[in-house]
C-alpha cells in the first residue's frame, strides 16, 4: 500500500515562469499555475507535473564537469531525436556533450530519448493511461 502519491517534481531556478514556458513548449503541456516565485507545467490544474521554484543564487549545473553537479535531469521521449534536437535548440536549450543531451535555459541537463516501442507516438498527442 502506498503512503503517498507524487504531486510535482520541483526544479530550483532563477526565473520560474520563464523555465515553465520552456518546458510547456517542450512537453506540449500548459502552464497551469504561476506566481512571482513558482510555476507549474502539467496536463491540467488537477494533475501532477513539473514545478519551478525561484531560488536566487542557485548555481547552474556544470555537467559533465562535476564542479556543480547536475542535481537532476529529465529524460524526454521523442519520436525523432534529430527533429526534437533542432526544436529544443530553437526554444533556448543548449547542446551538451553526448547524443541527445541538452541544458534547459537555467542550465539543468535533460536528455531526448527515442520513444520506446511500448509508448504511443508523441506526435499524436495521446497520453498513456
Amino acid at each position: 500500500m502506498a503512503i503517498g502519491r507524487l504531486h510535482h517534481v520541483i526544479v530550483d531556478c532563477p526565473e520560474p515562469l520563464a523555465l515553465a514556458r520552456f518546458y510547456s513548449e517542450l512537453l506540449g503541456l500548459p502552464v497551469t499555475y504561476h506566481d512571482d516565485d513558482f510555476a507549474v507545467v502539467a496536463s491540467s490544474d488537477r494533475a501532477s507535473g513539473l514545478g519551478f521554484q525561484r531560488a536566487p543564487g542557485n548555481p547552474a549545473p556544470t555537467w559533465p564537469d562535476p564542479a556543480t553537479p547536475q542535481q537532476l535531469h529529465l529524460d524526454v521521449m521523442v519520436d525523432d531525436v534529430a527533429a526534437a534536437s533542432a526544436a529544443v535548440l530553437a526554444l533556448g536549450a543548449t547542446a551538451l556533450p553526448g547524443a541527445g543531451v541538452f541544458a534547459d535555459p537555467a542550465g539543468h541537463p535533460f536528455c531526448l530519448i527515442p520513444r520506446p516501442g511500448w509508448a504511443p507516438p508523441v506526435a499524436d498527442g495521446t497520453l498513456p493511461a
